[in-house]
């Protein structure tokens, strides 16, 4: 048997790989250099989105294969919604790198610098593999290659931080384990019945199939999946390692880890969506029970990250909503919710990072409490505005209406397809959704505490410190500032000219 390999294709996957060995090498050869490590990160994560470029413009139908069997199936396909989620997994692992960057950059003297940044690459990669799987052994590797190097970015406290507060990570990060080892046993058990039901490896079904064990497959990787994009009943670890593991690594958490679980939900929903009713009954509870739970313990939260984290337990019922259908645009509704999401919650995140940081490096609950961002638009409307944005997307409210179409997108298969309990379901979670995020925006929106004074760009010197990446004219970093910028301005720019599906 012989391989056409086109490695060529696979480089969106190959390059954050590659640079995380080029930043272990350049440790051993450069040991103590501050920064370059996370250079040579950024190089690999731009690397790996310049190499998806050309796969976006592919018309329907069209994919870039590598490792070919001769019979034609590919090992590795990667068609345009798969590029969209590579992108989309590369560019928010970018994003927080950026807002770690000085936090990683001091790690550099203890030798921390370059094992956080090859697990954020390793990571990476592993997510712009998942989407891509055309087998179950590709799947499997891959999901696994994006789970277990995020648990080594969990345990890795900041050294700044109490005895306590270090403890606190440890255990976020062996809930994160025991969480992906049951999660790869349950994928692993359903890939065995998978092959015992087709009689092969490949994702593409062939002619002759036994329903029973198929069905019975497909049911155990759905639930091995849903550990991993925190949808209920499979959530509970989420809430506990958002708000024990550093800021940076919860917004990894909460975007690039969901756009390898969505990769591969879409992966088995293409495999299966056709033939296999039952699953997809499966996944419409899931969708249900994941942004009804979600919403209404997030009513009650009075700590930013604990709402953010029940808020992906939410809107990972959201991403799963369209795939619940049989329509053949479920998945691309999926990809495009998902994209949504991402640039909603990271935007989000960078904000409660700069608010944060202003509490000192232990994040003592202080910093990221709901209270901290009382007044912020007043006080610093750089910052309270960006956050009002985020909020608005992630609610679906105008102006930031790319979240409202994303909305609409994904619940246009499920009233297409006539699962109309659904559909009353996600429209009520609609209501408890603007519930959630304005009770935060009102906080946004209100008077500032006494006793703060109003800031804009720049914060007082006395906290340069304190503020990632504070110089000596005690001023915010550029680069922080242009990740609000840029996501803001997509956030506009979206709004202003949204498009529906990816």
């Amino acid at each position: 048997m012989t391989l056409d390999l086109n490695l060529v294709a696979t480089l969106p996957v190959l390059t954050p790989l590659l640079a995380a060995v080029v930043v272990l090498v350049a440790d051993a050869a450069v040991p103590g250099e501050r920064e370059v490590h996370l250079w040579l990160a950024a190089a690999g994560l731009v690397g790996g989105a310049l190499a998806v470029v050309p796969g976006l413009p592919q018309r329907s139908g069209d994919a870039r294969g590598a490792f070919c069997l001769p019979t034609g199936e590919c090992l590795y396909t990667a068609d345009r919604l798969t590029s969209v989620l590579q992108l989309t997994a590369l560019a928010a692992a970018g994003v927080v790198l950026a807002l770690a960057w000085q936090d990683w950059g001091r790690a550099s003297r203890t030798g921390r610098a370059p094992v956080m940044a090859a697990l954020v690459l390793g990571a990476t990669g592993g997510a712009a593999a998942v989407p891509a799987a055309g087998d179950l052994g590709t799947l499997l590797v891959a999901l696994e290659l994006a789970t277990l190097p995020a648990v080594g970015l969990v345990a890795l406290a900041d050294p700044r931080w109490s005895a306590e507060r270090r403890a606190r990570g440890v255990d976020g990060a062996v809930a994160l384990l025991m969480t992906s080892l049951v999660s790869f046993g349950l994928v692993a058990l359903g890939a065995a019945l998978w092959v015992a039901a087709t009689g092969t490896a490949l994702l593409s079904l062939p002619a002759t199939h036994d329903p029973v064990l198929l069905l019975l497959a497909s049911v155990f990787i759905l639930a091995g999946l849903g550990f991993k994009l925190s949808a209920v009943p499979f959530h509970a670890w989420t809430p506990v390692t958002y708000t024990t593991a550093s800021l940076p690594v919860t917004a990894y958490l909460a975007t690039v880890s969901k756009a390898a679980a969505v990769g591969a939900a879409v992966v088995l929903v293409r495999a299966v969506g056709e033939v296999d009713q039952t699953s997809l009954l499966a996944i419409a509870l899931m969708a249900a029970l994941s942004m009804s739970v979600g919403n209404v313990v997030a009513l009650v939260q009075t700590d930013a990250v604990r709402l953010l984290a029940w808020s992906t337990v939410a809107q990972a019922g959201w991403v799963l909503l369209p795939l619940a259908s049989l329509s053949s645009r479920a998945v691309h509704a999926a990809g495009s919710y998902l994209v949504v999401y991402v640039l909603g919650t990271l935007l989000a995140f960078t904000v409660v990072v700069a608010v944060a940081e202003y509490h000192g490096p232990d994040g003592g609950a202080a910093g990221t409490s709901l209270e901290a961002h009382a007044g912020l638009l007043r006080r610093r409307p750089l910052l309270g505005l960006p956050l009002g944005l985020a909020l608005l997307t992630l609610a679906g409210l105008p102006p930031a209406v790319v979240g409202l179409v994303a909305k609409v997108v994904a619940l246009r298969p499920v009233a297409g397809d006539g699962t109309w309990w659904l559909a009353v379901v996600a429209a009520l979670n609609v209501a408890l959704g603007v519930a959630v995020y304005v009770r935060w925006l009102v906080r946004v929106l209100g008077p500032a505490p006494l006793g703060s004074a109003p800031a804009s760009g720049p914060v007082p010197a006395a906290d340069a410190q304190a503020v990632p990446g504070g110089t000596a004219a005690g001023r915010t970093p550029v680069r922080v500032w242009t990740v609000v910028g840029v996501l803001s301005l997509l956030v506009v720019v979206w709004s202003v000219s949204p498009v529906g599906v990816v």
